[in-house]
């Protein structure tokens, strides 16, 4: 079993017929102000397993913040079932919609394990409000 990604977006869905649709896949934010919530997130995990996965595993989700502290985490069980098909891969999307909590400015991670193994990382950069810079004395010309 492998994983072919792993994003933030906005909105992710399964359509009646089983596409994974993702809206808004993004890699930073800026906030406001510090300690917040990014308040429902959606984590998309594309899992790929062949006939050699069928059986239980256990995927895990830790939300480390940039000094690697760990801020959030949840684990679960999964079946594979042997596939229809054993030419092909099967799909097996994971969507997670989670409120991420921020303390710092700077770069975190959603870390993925499969059975107990770290798999892949997810980064999110979290920046601050930006300061205008200031304009002291009157300007000798106007631009339009």
């Amino acid at each position: 079993m492998h994983i072919s990604f792993a994003v933030f977006a906005d909105a992710a869905n399964l359509s009646q017929e089983g596409k994974l649709n993702i809206l808004g896949v993004f890699d930073a934010v800026q906030v406001a102000g510090l300690p917040t919530i990014h308040p429902r997130t959606h984590f998309v995990v594309r899992l790929k397993a062949d006939g050699d996965d069928t059986g239980a595993h256990r995927l895990t989700l830790r939300w480390l913040s940039p000094f690697e502290e760990e801020l959030w985490s949840s684990s679960g069980e999964m079946s594979v079932a042997p596939a229809q098909n054993p030419v092909f891969e099967l799909d097996l999307p994971i969507i997670a919609v989670v409120d991420l909590p921020l303390n710092v400015v700077g770069q975190y991670t959603m870390q993925v394990t499969l059975d107990g193994q770290p798999t892949a990382a997810a980064r999110l950069l979290v920046t601050g409000p930006t300061q205008q810079p200031m304009v002291t004395g009157t300007p000798s010309i106007m631009v339009s």
